[in-house]
């Protein structure tokens, strides 16, 4: 979940590693696109509208999510919990997932490795390639292709099945699948098919729009963690 795309084989990817490189490859897309509507399935296109209105509409939200990765030839499967805060109108964040934190203030990026004590500081980029969770729901708006495959129907819940296919080939992945929540006009999951054949999945657990965010959420003072060693990177 990192902000590295230096990776080598996927047997030697650890989960934490997987999400970064998920965020990776699911965040490439802050560059911009012309995307002429002949490109667009328009059925599609009126879904991830209705999608984007909806999340604008929110201040702040709180999302519980679970991350998976699984790549059969490499005999890869991992599975972890996290929980995202993003306040989407001022570009910050905060992922909170297992040893680590990534937390953004919309122009500085620090990185909290819990276990090694460590905090990375560097700064928020707004490059092509830049890695920002505060874009996680509203990725799709540029740089893709659309095409509506129907609804699937799990419990009481309908969700409308939509692909995306990169414009530009030369990204990691060739698909993005989203599930959007029919009623709620939510993405429940986006699943990401790399080149290499490994499929990671973002499922959403709980969504809390409007969520009160405490002050001090979207930044990092090291004066409240002792003994941490901080690693600017700027």
């Amino acid at each position: 979940m990192l902000w590295n795309n230096s990776w080598t084989t996927l047997k030697m990817i650890k989960p934490a590693n997987s999400m970064k490189r998920f965020l990776s490859v699911l965040l490439l897309t802050i560059v911009s696109f012309n995307i002429a509507q002949a490109q667009t399935d328009p059925q599609a296109q009126s879904i991830l509208a209705a999608v984007s209105k909806k999340y604008r509409s929110f201040k702040a939200i709180r999302t519980d999510f679970t991350f998976s990765v699984e790549n059969k030839q490499a005999n890869v499967k991992n599975t972890e919990k996290g929980t995202l805060y993003v306040d989407s109108k001022a570009n910050k964040y905060k992922v909170v997932m297992g040893d680590k934190d990534l937390i953004s203030d919309g122009k500085t990026q620090w990185t909290y490795l819990k276990d090694d004590k460590e905090v990375q500081v560097n700064n928020a980029s707004s490059s092509s390639d830049a890695l920002n969770p505060a874009t996680v729901f509203t990725m799709y708006e540029k740089g893709y292709k659309y095409l509506y495959t129907g609804e699937r129907k799990v419990g009481a819940k309908v969700y409308q099945m939509i692909d995306l296919s990169p414009i530009d080939t030369k990204v990691q992945y060739f698909k993005i699948r989203l599930s959007v929540d029919k009623v709620a006009k939510q993405i429940a999951n986006v699943q990401v098919f790399d080149k290499n054949g490994s499929v990671y999945a973002y499922g959403i657990n709980k969504f809390v729009p409007n969520v009160v965010v405490p002050a001090g959420t979207f930044s990092f003072d090291a004066k409240k963690y002792p003994g941490v060693e901080v690693v600017d990177l700027r």
